[in-house]
């Protein structure tokens, strides 16, 4: 089966790639992977700090990615899986989609204020000839019912 793979994080233009992300596995019979990453803990030397921060941010992660899912199951039919990793963004999501040989596309959500698309779609299109699966990019101002349209 072939899995569109979405990265989960705080920003707005998340939602979007999440709906995309939903509907083209609905509308395809594929799945989804919602991808989290935690940065790389600045407090190695507080070790007991270091690891509550992570078992907060994981915490953190799965509350927002309940959201999400229970959208996905009962709007879309689809049951999502989470990932976690700990790392670089970019590292962190080229490693799992070689490690997830279903992953067959990446899907991005692209910030609209004037400071860019935002760090990883900049990234990844400057990257796009080598990626291993296709790049969709999804506006982040895009409307839910275009959306719909499209998919």
């Amino acid at each position: 089966m072939r899995k569109f793979l979405v990265v989960l994080d705080d920003s707005r233009e998340c939602l979007n790639a999440m709906r995309f992300a939903a509907m083209r596995a609905a509308n395809t019979g594929g799945g989804v992977t919602i991808l989290s990453i935690i940065p790389p803990d600045e407090f190695n030397h507080w070790i007991g700090v270091g690891e509550i921060m992570r078992a907060e941010a994981r915490e953190r992660i799965e509350v927002h990615y309940e959201v999400f899912a229970k959208w996905m199951r009962d709007k879309q039919n689809v049951d999502p899986e989470l990932v976690i990793r700990e790392g670089e963004p970019i590292a962190e999501i080229m490693a799992h989609i070689k490690e997830d040989t279903d992953i067959g596309v990446l899907v991005l959500g692209a910030g609209v204020d004037s400071k860019g698309p935002g760090p990883l779609v900049t990234h990844m299109t400057r990257q796009a000839g080598s990626l291993p699966v296709p790049l969709t990019i999804v506006p982040g101002d895009i409307s839910k019912e275009r959306l719909e349209a499209i998919t």
